[in-house]
C-alpha cells in the first residue's frame, strides 16, 4: 500500500498532490497571496502547493510587509512533495528592479515563463492542478508576449481547440458563450454549436465537482425576455431554442431560453446548479453580486486543472499587505477538489462530459 493509500485507509492509486501555483505579475499582488499559501499548515485534499516564481522577489515582498518567508526553495520540480516550496524559476529577471503598482516589460516575460513551467508540470503529471496569481495584460504586451491573457496563453501551451470560462462558487456558478469581445460582436458570434460546446463543458465539470450527480441547467436568452416570441429579435428563437433541444436530445438536464432578468431570482438559483450565459456582463454582474470575494474563475475545455482568483493584479494595494486572500484561497481549494474528484470517479463518469462535448 502506497503512502497516500495509508493516509486515506483505502488501497489504489495515489491521491492528488502537487498543485503548481504561478506567482503571477511580480509587480501586482500575486507575491503576497504566494507567501499566504505558503505560510499554511494545511491543504486540501491531501495535496500541497509548490510556487512557479521568484525567490529574489518572493524574500523582497515578504520584508516590505513583515512576513516571514521559510518555505524550500528547489531548482527542479519532484516527483514528490511534502511540505510547500518554490520551484525558483531562474531568470526571470536578470538583475532588473522590480518596482510595484505598475506594468514593466520584465514581470510580463516572467509571469509567462511562471505559466509555461507550471503547465510543463501539469502535462508532465508531476502537478494535478495550477493556480494562476493575476497578471497584466499590459505587461504581457509591454514583454512582447502575442496573448491577451492567462487563457489563451494556457490554451495555446496545451493546444486546446475550444476553450470557456466557468466562473464558480458556492452559491451561484456561470459560463459564458461569448466573454471578452464588444456588445455590438456578440449576436454574430453566438451559434448553435457554441452554446452546445459551452454548456457541456460546464456540464462535466459540475458533474464532477458534484460527485457524479447531473447537475441542472439554464440557458440564458440574447434579448429581452428571451425575444417575447420574436418581437424583440429572432436569435433566441432560431440559435438558443434549438441548442437547448439538441443538449435536451443528448440527455442533459437544461432549460431556455430563460429571460435573463428573471434567470438569477433566488428561486431560479435554488432550481438550477449553473447558468450559461450569452455575454460577459450578463453572467459577470449576478455573479459578481452573489459572490465577490470568493468567486474563482476555472478554465474549462483543458486537458488540465486550472484555476484563478476572480480578480486582477490590484497594483494600486501591492506589496503593501492589504491584499484579501478570499478568492485565491478558493480558487487552490477548488483546483484541489477538482483534482480529487476526478481521482475519485468512476472512469464512465470522467469522461461521459468529453463525449457529450464531442458529440454536441
Amino acid at each position: 500500500m502506497s503512502e497516500a493509500a495509508a493516509n486515506t485507509g483505502a488501497a489504489g492509486p495515489s491521491p492528488p498532490g502537487i498543485v503548481a501555483v504561478t506567482m503571477g505579475d511580480a509587480a501586482g499582488v500575486g507575491p503576497e497571496l504566494c507567501l499566504e499559501l505558503l505560510a499554511l499548515k494545511e491543504f486540501p485534499e491531501h495535496t500541497v502547493p509548490l510556487v512557479m516564481g521568484n525567490v529574489a522577489v518572493l524574500r523582497q515582498v515578504a520584508d516590505r510587509t513583515g512576513r516571514t518567508f521559510g518555505a524550500q526553495v528547489l531548482d527542479a520540480i519532484p516527483e514528490r512533495l511534502h511540505a510547500p516550496a518554490v520551484f525558483d524559476v531562474s531568470d526571470t529577471f536578470k538583475g532588473t528592479t522590480v518596482t510595484p503598482g505598475r506594468s514593466q516589460a520584465a514581470c510580463g516575460a516572467a509571469a509567462a515563463r511562471f505559466i509555461e513551467a507550471a503547465v510543463q508540470a501539469c502535462r508532465s503529471g508531476r502537478c494535478v492542478a495550477m493556480v494562476t496569481a493575476p497578471i497584466s495584460k499590459k505587461a504581457l504586451n509591454l514583454a512582447g508576449i502575442d496573448f491577451p491573457g492567462h487563457t489563451e496563453m494556457i490554451a495555446s501551451l496545451t493546444g486546446a481547440p475550444d476553450i470557456a470560462m466557468l466562473l464558480y462558487s458556492e452559491k451561484i456558478a456561470v459560463t459564458f458563450v461569448t466573454a471578452h469581445q464588444s456588445l455590438r460582436s456578440v449576436p454574430e458570434s453566438i451559434t448553435l454549436e457554441r452554446i452546445c460546446r459551452v454548456a457541456t463543458l460546464m456540464n462535466q465539470n459540475l458533474r464532477i465537482l458534484r460527485d457524479g450527480k447531473p447537475p441542472r441547467l439554464a440557458v440564458l436568452g440574447l434579448n429581452p425576455h428571451a425575444g417575447e416570441e420574436g418581437l424583440f429579435g429572432d436569435e433566441d428563437i432560431r440559435i438558443v431554442k434549438p441548442a437547448v433541444q439538441r443538449l435536451q436530445s443528448l440527455g442533459l438536464q437544461v432549460e431556455g431560453p430563460l429571460p435573463p432578468d428573471t434567470a438569477f431570482t433566488r428561486d431560479a438559483l435554488a432550481r438550477f446548479d449553473g447558468h450559461v450565459a450569452l455575454y460577459h456582463d450578463q453572467g459577470s454582474i449576478p455573479f459578481k453580486m452573489f459572490a465577490f470575494d470568493t468567486g474563482v474563475n476555472v478554465t474549462l475545455g483543458l486537458e488540465i486543472i486550472r484555476t484563478s482568483p476572480d480578480h486582477g493584479t490590484a497594483y494600486d494595494i501591492a506589496w503593501k499587505g492589504q491584499a484579501r486572500t478570499d478568492s485565491f484561497m478558493s480558487a487552490y481549494r477548488l483546483a484541489a477538489r477538482l483534482a480529487a474528484a476526478r481521482h475519485r470517479l468512476p472512469g464512465d463518469a470522467r469522461t461521459s462530459g468529453k463525449r457529450l462535448a464531442q458529440n454536441a
